[in-house]
């Protein structure tokens, strides 16, 4: 349990550049608070004790404005920043290494019992304000930006953007950096958005249509200025 405690004080250190101490993990970081009460109540959780669970959960909620079911299971080294507004439901599954960012909903889709929660392969990054509905999975290393809205899997390495949520990269188009290193907030500065692209394009296609239809509208003009002569 030591292990495991250090380790989530060491990744604070890893993640976020404003850290300056243990003691300011311990005692004022609400992420590193809610995955230590989340460790109890789903300890209480598995072992029947379902009200001292969400009595854990609840309590957990009001002092760090983090809210994880006591059924929802974490890897190691769940690191959850600034952390506000974050909702994890009851069947949602977190993989090792995984970053959350404020205002993250991993929620479900259906009142039916069974796994209705997102699963989160591990590394997986999720900017601020993205929402993950449903049953689905995000693969390893994948990145979801700010505010997208993701309701279908993810395969692993991408990066999803958008409303709904649009892979513009994945592992097979953009292979893998030796020295890959943690990305703040998902995306990466150069990320290209398959939508915006289209849109550029067809724009494209559409300004050399009207340079060709200026051209034979030129052509037809000139050629009717060498007929009407002779006609008369």
């Amino acid at each position: 349990m030591l292990d495991r405690i250090r380790e989530q004080i060491d990744i604070v250190f890893e993640r976020d550049p404003a850290v300056r101490s243990r003691w300011e993990v311990i005692s004022l970081y609400p992420g590193f608070h809610a995955v230590l009460m989340h460790w109890l109540a789903h300890w209480f959780w598995c072992r029947g004790l379902k009200w001292l669970g969400r009595f854990t959960s609840q309590l957990s909620r009001g002092l760090t404005g983090i809210e994880i079911h006591p059924g929802a299971t974490l890897g190691r080294r769940v690191f959850i920043d600034h952390g506000m507004g974050v909702v994890i439901g009851e069947t949602a599954e977190i993989g090792d290494d995984c970053t959350l960012y404020q205002g993250v909903t991993l929620g479900g889709t259906s009142w039916n019992k069974g796994k209705r929660h997102p699963t989160l392969g591990p590394k997986v990054i999720v900017g601020a304000g993205a929402k993950i509905i449903g049953p689905i999975y995000v693969g390893e290393g994948a990145k979801v930006g700010s505010n997208a809205v993701v309701v279908k899997a993810v395969p692993p390495g991408a990066t999803v953007i958008g409303i709904p949520g649009r892979v513009v990269e994945d592992e097979h188009h953009q292979p893998a950096k030796t020295d890959a290193r943690f990305t703040a907030y998902g995306p990466t500065d150069d990320d290209k958005d398959p939508l915006v692209l289209a849109v550029q394009q067809l724009m494209r296609h559409n300004e050399a249509l009207e340079r060709k239809v200026t051209e034979l509208s030129e052509d037809l003009a000139h050629l009717k200025d060498r007929t009407e002569p002779s006609q008369h």
